[in-house]
């Protein structure tokens, strides 16, 4: 019986969150615990970094951008 009364405080709280104008989502996140996350990061990190090397292009627009902050802090 607890399992039902905590079913209908859930529901009555999504309600008034749907009322408000929200709805529910969900959302897939990778698993850190698994053995091999630490290494596919560092993999995709490497991707990552070949690809920003072998882009010229971003790099000089990066340069750019690091040139032109000069005044937003004030």
């Amino acid at each position: 019986m607890a399992a039902t009364h905590v079913n209908t405080r859930v529901q009555k709280h999504r309600e008034v969150l749907r009322k408000a104008g929200l709805r529910p989502v969900q959302i897939w996140v990778p698993d850190t615990r698994r053995p091999d996350f630490a290494e596919e990061c560092r993999r995709q990190s490497q991707l990552v970094a070949e690809a920003d090397m072998a882009d010229t292009d971003m790099q000089h627009f990066m340069d750019a951008a690091l040139a032109d902050i000069d005044g937003w802090t004030e």
